[in-house]
């Protein structure tokens, strides 16, 4: 069973960055896609970005297009999300996840598997 943990949240200003990492134990990582979601109080978790097994390919929500880069370490385990010009509206609990190669959309939260127990992104203005 993958666990998943992240870290670097925090509180930052509008127009700031972070970088989150994921880092996963278990079974071999470089087996899973990975993934990043959102999620704010009362409303539905949101995908951010998913990378595949090699990092050969990313995926990106509209909303985060060219302010996010998801990459991969598959040495170490790890998985980043690099968060720029950040906005009052990325504020939210992040999440990330891990499936099995799948012919779903890396979109759908329902199917990843494995879930970090997230970290808290804060944007002020």
């Amino acid at each position: 069973q993958v666990q998943l943990v992240e870290s670097g949240g925090g509180l930052v200003q509008a127009g700031g960055s972070l970088r989150l990492s994921c880092a996963a134990s278990g079974p071999p990582f470089n087996g899973y896609t990975m993934g990043w979601f959102r999620q704010v109080p009362g409303k539905e978790r949101d995908a951010v970005s998913a990378i595949d097994w090699s990092g050969g390919s990313t995926y990106y929500a509209d909303y985060v297009k060219g302010r996010f880069t998801i990459s991969r370490d598959n040495a170490k385990n790890t998985v980043y999300l690099q968060m720029s010009s950040l906005k009052l509206e990325d504020t939210a609990v992040y999440y990330c996840a891990a499936r099995r190669r799948s012919l779903t959309s890396v979109y759908s939260s329902g199917s990843y598997a494995y879930w970090g127990q997230g970290t808290q992104v804060t944007v002020s203005s």
